[in-house]
């Protein structure tokens, strides 16, 4: 008995010198990564930031709605974060703003996972948030979205009416959409030729882009085995009203999902976006 509690005595020392150089570790690693989160920077850092020439504000959308059985509802926010984060520290000349979490969309007692805004409440806050970013001392503004439903007129017209509105005082706001449709056509062509489903919501490409960035927080791994759901409408063909519908909240096929789909996707992401961005503002800032 003596010896027994002798060593679990030694065992939760040893635990506890372990626990300094863990931390110490975990430190270091937090250190090393670039600051470039608005969120997560002290309004010196940003300060500095600033002056060092990182005047560009990234505003990314997220959105919260049912995305099928095997993804969470707040999917659009982890790859929001993510990619506006990465495009920032690729871009080198940006700082990453606060991911909005509501979009345009409609709430469901059917499929019980979307808070939506309208495109007119998006429009209001995406210029709110713009002037803000204005007034804090960021030279360029860019918009941009992960979700489709009614943000590319409201980023549009935001940008346009704030561009008309600061370009003379040498501020400008830019819409950014190559990431979004551009790029998503991109990928479909990719699958389309080496065999894979294309899809539309909480299909192969959301759910592979999940798997990449988030998957155990992300994904019921055990149900993409089986996530089926309506089959993707030719453009412009009507539904067929006789037709069976899975109605589960997929449009496609998500069963063959992957993290290394999901990785092609992400760096399509990174490459339609800084190409984009660096037209738009050169990476000197000027």
């Amino acid at each position: 008995m003596h010896r027994a509690l002798k060593r679990c005595t030694a065992l939760v020392f040893g635990s506890l010198l372990l626990a300094p150089s863990l931390t110490h570790a975990q430190a270091q690693a937090k250190a090393a990564a670039p600051l470039v989160e608005f969120e997560n920077m002290t309004w010196p850092e940003v300060k500095a930031a600033l002056a060092a020439g990182k005047t560009t504000a990234l505003f990314y959308t997220g959105g919260t709605e049912q995305r099928g059985p095997q993804n969470i509802n707040g999917g659009h926010n982890y790859m929001a974060k993510a990619t506006v984060r990465e495009l920032a520290i690729r871009l080198g000349n940006a700082i990453a703003m606060p991911v909005l979490a509501y979009t345009p969309n409609n709430a469901s007692a059917q499929l019980p996972g979307t808070i939506g805004l309208t495109p007119e409440l998006l429009s209001a806050m995406l210029e709110r948030m713009s002037e803000e970013a204005i007034k804090t001392g960021f030279k360029h503004v860019v918009l941009m979205g992960d979700h489709g439903g009614g943000q590319p007129n409201a980023y549009k017209s935001v940008a346009e009416k704030l561009e008309a509105k600061y370009a003379p005082q040498g501020v400008h706001v830019f819409y950014a959409d190559s990431i979004y449709a551009p790029r998503q056509a991109a990928f479909d062509e990719w699958l389309a030729k080496n065999g894979y489903p294309t899809g539309g919501h909480a299909s192969l490409i959301d759910t592979s882009e999940l798997l990449y960035l988030c998957a155990d927080v992300c994904v019921r791994k055990e149900l993409v085995a089986t996530a089926l759901g309506d089959p993707v409408q030719a453009p412009g063909a009507a539904r067929d009203p006789n037709a069976a519908r899975v109605n589960n909240g997929i449009t496609g096929d998500a069963r063959r999902s992957t993290a290394e789909l999901g990785k092609r996707m992400f760096e399509l992401k990174m490459e339609f976006g800084v190409r984009q961005i660096q037209r738009l503002i050169p990476p000197t800032g000027k």
